[in-house]
Parts: structure tokens; C-alpha cells; sequence
């Protein structure tokens, strides 16, 4: 942690499980930390969910007493985007639509400090029209996190039509402030990973809805054959399949057939089976846990 950091305001907007994720990070690497969203139920459970990562952290010996008592210092909350007046960075979390993510950096532009940096967190949607209606679009980058943001090293940058070198720059800083790894993809959609990660999870359900395999030997075989920490299921779930849903759609609508959403995922989100966050996706969670032999299979669709 630099000390450096303490002197540098970030605000982040949307207190689910990335906002959440994100704003842990930035509290335990010393930056001053408010996480926005306008559901106050929703922040404090975000809360509750930082608190419980940083005094686990502690426990592990991954940081001492006095630092996460520290980085709860360095956190606060609000319902109101007013509240992030000087702020040096604004990560954007919302929900993957477009006229909202405008909206939110939109009003969120005026109040940052001179020279601050609007990131969105969007994993397929396009940085250069998110930025395109503001006053200052070469300010605007995508930061990419990944799920679990406190596990995952990667951050992927995305420079859009008007972004610029300075910006990028700043972006690569607060990655490495981070400890994240950062990578710099040109605009383009569904990126470099959430591009494979789509087309990987679907075909993973095409397979499931066809009986090639159970859910639980399909993803056995990519973390087993491949290597992978999750297999591309479990993934979605912990994503969450209407996530996913709209970011094959994009994909779909951008990229051509090769991105159909296949018809077990729309079925599922229609029966409000989204995954891990409501107990029940292609497995079934209790507690956040899954369930051993719960997944899916074909006979059962």
C-alpha cells in the first residue's frame, strides 16, 4: 500500500457483487473508498460482505489488525451520486445497460476532481458510446474487473475512441495500486475475455441441454483438462445467467449466430434461476455454498 494512496479519493457506483468487490480492493490498498448505490439495503449488505473479507484477511495474516481497522476507516457509503463531488476516480458498476451507464457518468463527470478519471466496469457493452455524450470523453476508460475481485489479478483495460494516453495512464496506475496485473485491449465487443468467457459458458449449456455431459462432468473437465480455477457453469452462476443473457445478446446483435444465446439459458432466466446470488442456477447454492450433485442434467430439462 502507498501512502500516496491515502490522498486519492475513488467512488464506486453499485454495491453488488463487483461494486462491492472493487471497493474492498480500493479500501485495503489505501485510497478513500465511497461506495454509492441508491438501494440502502443493498449497501449495507455490500458492507457486511467487505467487512467479512477484510477481518478474514486479518485472520489469514494477509493484513495486520491495524490495517484493516484502517481500510473500514476508509470506507463510507451513500445513496446519492452528489456525494462523489472531487472524486479522483469513478468506477461504474451498474447493471449492463447502456442508457443507465450513460446516465451515471453523465452526472458524475461535473462533480469529479479536475483531471479525474470515469471508468466503467462494463464487460461487453462499447466505452466510446458510454463516453460519447460527455463533455470530456477522452476522460473515460473501461476497468474491467473480474469475479472474485479480491482473488482475481487481472484488470483489462479499454482505451475507446477518445480516450486518451493520459487517461490510459492513470488507469494503469490505479490497476498497480491495486496489485492487479493490467492488459489494454482497442474497443471491441465483448473485449478479449468476457468474448471467450460468453462463448465458452454458452456452448457449455448447449452441451448440457444436449446431454453431451452433466453439468458437474462439464465443468470437471475444464478444470481438470484446462486448468481452469472454475469450470465455465459454475462460472455463470457465480456471473449470473441474466448477466450473461445480456451480454450474449449484445454479442449476437454485434458479433453474428456464433453468439445465439442458447434457448436452457433464456429458459432459466425466465424462471428466475440466475444463479448463485438467488440460491439456485444451474446448481443450487445454501448458504452461498453449492450444493454437491445439484447441477443440471438433460434428463432433467
Amino acid at each position: 500500500m502507498s501512502a500516496e494512496n491515502n490522498h486519492m479519493k475513488v467512488a464506486v457506483v453499485g454495491a453488488g457483487q463487483m461494486g462491492l468487490g472493487i471497493a474492498h480492493a480500493f479500501a485495503i490498498s489505501g485510497y478513500q473508498t465511497l461506495l454509492i448505490d441508491i438501494d440502502p439495503g443493498q449497501t449495507a449488505k455490500a458492507v457486511v460482505a467487505i467487512t467479512d473479507l477484510i477481518e478474514g484477511g486479518a485472520r489469514l495474516g494477509k493484513l495486520s489488525a491495524e490495517a484493516a481497522a484502517a481500510a473500514l476507516e476508509r470506507l463510507s457509503t451513500s445513496e446519492v451520486l452528489a456525494d462523489c463531488v472531487g472524486t479522483d476516480l469513478l468506477v461504474e458498476t451498474a447493471t449492463e445497460r447502456l442508457d443507465l451507464k450513460v446516465r451515471i457518468l453523465a452526472e458524475a463527470e461535473p462533480l469529479m476532481a479536475p483531471g479525474g478519471v470515469l471508468a466503467t466496469n462494463t464487460s461487453a457493452l462499447s466505452v466510446s458510446e458510454i463516453a460519447a455524450g460527455l463533455a470530456h470523453p477522452e476522460r473515460v476508460v473501461g476497468m474491467h474487473f473480474f469475479n472474485p475481485v479480491h482473488k482475481m489479478k487481472l484488470v483489462e483495460l479499454v482505451r475507446a475512441l477518445a480516450t486518451d494516453d493520459e487517461t490510459v495512464a492513470k488507469a494503469r496506475a490505479y490497476a498497480a495500486g491495486l496489485g492487479k496485473t493490467s492488459i489494454l485491449v482497442s474497443e471491441s465487443p465483448g473485449l478479449t475475455t468476457s468474448r471467450m468467457s460468453a462463448m465458452a459458458g454458452n456452448e457449455a449449456m448447449y452441451m448440457l441441454m444436449e446431454g453431451t455431459a452433466s453439468a458437474e462432468d462439464i465443468d470437471t473437465a475444464l478444470r481438470m483438462g484446462f486448468n481452469h480455477p472454475m469450470g465455465p457453469l459454475e462460472l455463470g452462476d457465480l456471473t449470473g445467467w441474466d448477466t450473461r443473457l445480456s451480454v450474449l445478446r449484445y454479442l449476437h446483435q454485434t458479433l453474428g449466430d456464433k453468439f445465439r444465446p442458447c434457448p436452457l439459458i433464456i429458459k432459466m432466466v425466465a424462471a428466475g434461476r440466475a444463479g448463485r446470488k438467488v440460491g439456485h442456477g444451474v446448481y443450487k447454492y445454501e448458504q452461498g455454498v453449492k450444493v454437491p450433485g445439484s447441477g443440471l442434467r438433460a434428463s432433467t430439462l
